[in-house]
């Protein structure tokens, strides 16, 4: 793997629990994949998308964003995470909603997602997340050769081969963008 994308020196997420939210430390201590995964420290002023690839000079197309959304059907509301590239936009209303079963899904409120996760608004990763979530990766993810994610916090990012993503315990592939 390379060790190097954009201008970020990239060093093992296992030696590096520091630059991780605790619950992504933690969920890497237990993947046997986890060897795979790097962590690079960044200003976090610059965690949202295009000002973090335009200063680190990565390309859009090698980052992946992970969106929480939520889908409600009577009293049951049903969360799940959602791996896109930044170039794509999820389709909610229609792949989403019916893989959650619900009536109707949205993003989940800010402030609700930071709660649920126990990450940092803007590192959301689906790396940790609460036993059970379905972790739905965009079929487009899966052919990055590295792909660029939240950590947790937004003080540093992920990189892994976009295809361990689908290997995640609770990941499903599916065309998820519009």
């Amino acid at each position: 793997m390379p060790d190097r994308l954009g201008t970020l020196g990239w060093s093992p997420a296992v030696d590096h629990a520091e630059l991780l939210a605790p619950t992504v430390a933690a969920f890497l201590t237990g993947w046997s994949r986890a060897g795979e995964v790097l962590v690079a420290p960044i200003d976090p002023g610059l965690a949202d998308t295009a000002a973090f690839c335009e200063r680190y000079a990565v390309p859009l197309e090698a980052s992946a964003n992970c969106v929480i959304v939520q889908g409600r059907r009577g009293e049951v509301t049903r969360r799940a995470a959602c791996m896109l590239l930044a170039t794509d936009r999820a389709d909610v209303n229609g792949v989403v909603r019916r893989r959650l079963d619900a009536r109707k899904a949205s993003f989940a409120p800010m402030d609700q997602a930071v709660t649920d996760t126990a990450m940092e608004y803007g590192g959301i990763t689906p790396l940790g997340l609460p036993p059970g979530w379905p972790v739905l990766v965009d079929d487009a993810v899966i052919d990055v050769e590295l792909a660029v994610i939240g950590s947790g916090v937004r003080r540093s990012k992920i990189a892994l081969p976009g295809a361990l993503l689908a290997e995640l315990p609770t990941a499903e592939t599916l065309a998820l963008s519009l």
